[in-house]
């Protein structure tokens, strides 16, 4: 992905989300995705997939259970 298109994408997911202080970045050596910060955290990948002409993207986020708020007692 260019510099064009990462600031495009950084541009959705900060409007679509309401959050400005999320950040898409160049991954170095690769062309085809580019990571997704908030604030200074690494959140996930971005993929761009390019097939018969019609672009998407796939948003990637891993999310551990031991960053998810405690379980309600029941």
């Amino acid at each position: 992905m260019d510099a064009i298109e990462v600031a495009r994408l950084q541009e959705y997911l900060r409007t679509k989300f309401s959050v400005p202080n999320l950040t898409v970045r160049e991954r170095p050596n690769k062309d085809d995705s580019a990571e997704v910060y908030f604030g200074d955290e690494f959140i996930g990948v971005i993929f761009r997939d390019d097939e018969d002409g019609d672009v998407s993207y796939d948003f990637n986020m891993a999310i551990l259970e031991i960053d998810l708020p405690e379980r309600p007692a029941s």
